[in-house]
């Protein structure tokens, strides 16, 4: 029997651990979509404990409480800080086969040294090594930033964000590290909301230029493009509950943004010209300016109505939608191809059904311009798991080339989930290694070097064109 979590956790053979042992292993980390504070990194925040680090914002913990019945007081509520761990101390010890248990295993054995397990009666124990490490002035934000190899990182940022953070960040010589924008306009796309009118007046004010028309939020969309461009950003990012193409006249568009805008309800159908209309004016400002456009899509957001009245979006009660018309896709990626605007690309789908629609699409849009230029993101949220990665992995391989692939970001608003990236290391050796060992690839330990370094780190450096 293997001990628990040893240095060859997750491999098998003895290629995946010499893939992993010397080429993946010391590999830096660009983490190129995140969801971290900025201005947590300008202020290089120390934690007081480690619920703080651990459970603030991380609606994976708040999922796995609520289902062991953990009452909301000790997840989201008052309850203190000692008290909200050990609620999470007892959950863990249930998670057999749950990501999150091996998740926090690695960042209490590489943040903290502690090499047990976590449960109900060693909590105490835990809990007090933990808060020990946190006082030390090296486990500051900045601190844990470095000591995980991390050389990039892309925030997730709105249009009407002055990026004020970045830009104290970028100014302070003490730290090397790169920490940049990422465009994501999701409040501008979103014209169905509630919230649309009051979103477009702020825009409004922030660029200067006032929005009456779709043409006008066009112009002060790339006025914030050009100011996000100015400060670094080079890459965006889009939320979607899928990817629409339902082509429409100015003329309609027009009408479907004066009804949006004045609060009127809308149709299905004319929410998605007006998303068609928008991403595509969108997809051609990112060929203009180089940037990569992510697409992130297939989430029913917001299920329990009840428990989103209380503590609004993002709080873990989001789940898989199964539908998204591969057809859309295709043919949204095709009208931007048209053109000869399409950027570089990268497809997320949160429904691991559609791995191989998304390896098929790929296909259809490589061209020279660039290695990879169409990519399919890592697995992602409710697939970053031992059994979602292989599959993804593997569907990518079998349909596309997956020595191109860009690999692993964190999606995280932790400053500890940088083991994510070993994670996803291990699970990529013990993949590439079988295949090895099968004999389904030789054992030409120069390519697979190359591989697998491309995978971990060089191909997501190559891909966005960081001066790293």
């Amino acid at each position: 029997m293997k001990a628990f979590m040893d240095k060859d956790f997750l491999l098998s053979t003895e290629s995946a651990k010499k893939l992993y042992h010397e080429y993946a292993e010391n590999m830096p980390i660009l983490d190129y979509h995140c969801h971290i504070n900025p201005q947590e990194i300008a202020e290089d925040r120390q934690f007081d404990n480690i619920t703080q680090v651990w459970l603030g914002g991380d609606h994976y913990k708040w999922r796995q409480m609520r289902s062991n019945g953990v009452d909301e007081y000790y997840i989201t509520g008052d309850a203190p800080d000692r008290e909200k761990f050990q609620k999470w101390a007892e959950t863990l010890e249930k998670l057999i086969g749950n990501p999150l248990y091996h998740w926090s295993h690695l960042e209490l054995r590489r943040y903290f040294g502690y090499e047990g397990h976590l449960c109900a009666e060693t909590a105490e124990e835990v809990w007090n090594l933990c808060n020990e490490k946190l006082a030390q002035k090296d486990m500051s934000v900045r601190g844990l930033i470095k000591r995980s190899g991390v050389t990039l990182i892309c925030t997730t940022d709105d249009p009407v964000d002055t990026l004020e953070w970045h830009e104290k960040i970028k100014a302070d010589e003490t730290f090397d590290v790169q920490v940049l924008p990422a465009w994501r306009p999701d409040k501008a796309t979103n014209i169905e909301k509630a919230t649309f009118p009051g979103y477009v007046k702020t825009l409004s004010e922030v660029s200067g230029i006032s929005v009456s028309s779709f043409e006008d939020l066009k112009a002060a969309i790339v006025n914030r493009m050009e100011y996000f461009d100015a400060r670094g950003c080079s890459v965006s990012d889009h939320g979607l509950d899928y990817v629409v193409y339902v082509p429409a006249s100015a003329e309609e568009i027009e009408t479907i943004f004066a009804k949006g805008l004045a609060g009127e309800a809308l149709t299905e159908c004319e929410i998605a010209k007006y998303k068609t209309a928008f991403m595509l004016f969108l997809g051609k400002e990112y060929h203009r300016l180089n940037w990569v456009m992510q697409l992130h899509y297939g989430c029913k957001r917001d299920n329990n109505s009840l428990m989103f009245a209380k503590l609004g979006p993002d709080t873990g009660f989001d789940c898989i939608n199964n539908y998204a018309p591969a057809a859309q896709t295709a043919d949204f990626l095709n009208a931007l191809i048209t053109t000869d605007e399409l950027p570089k690309t990268i497809l997320y789908s949160l429904n691991p059904n559609d791995n191989a629609v998304i390896g098929t699409i790929l296909g259809c849009f490589q061209d020279s311009s660039a290695v990879g230029k169409i990519q399919q993101g890592s697995a992602w949220w409710f697939n970053d798991h031992k059994t979602g990665m292989t599959e993804q992995m593997i569907s990518l391989a079998n349909l596309g080339t997956l020595s191109n692939f860009v690999g692993m970001l964190t999606d995280s608003r932790s400053f500890l989930s940088y083991t994510r990236h070993e994670y996803f290391r291990r699970i990529l050796c013990e993949l590439i290694g079988g295949w090895v060992e099968n004999g389904e690839y030789p054992d030409d330990w120069k390519a697979l070097e190359k591989i697998v370094k491309g995978i971990c780190y060089n191909n997501a450096v190559r891909y966005f064109g960081f001066d790293l």
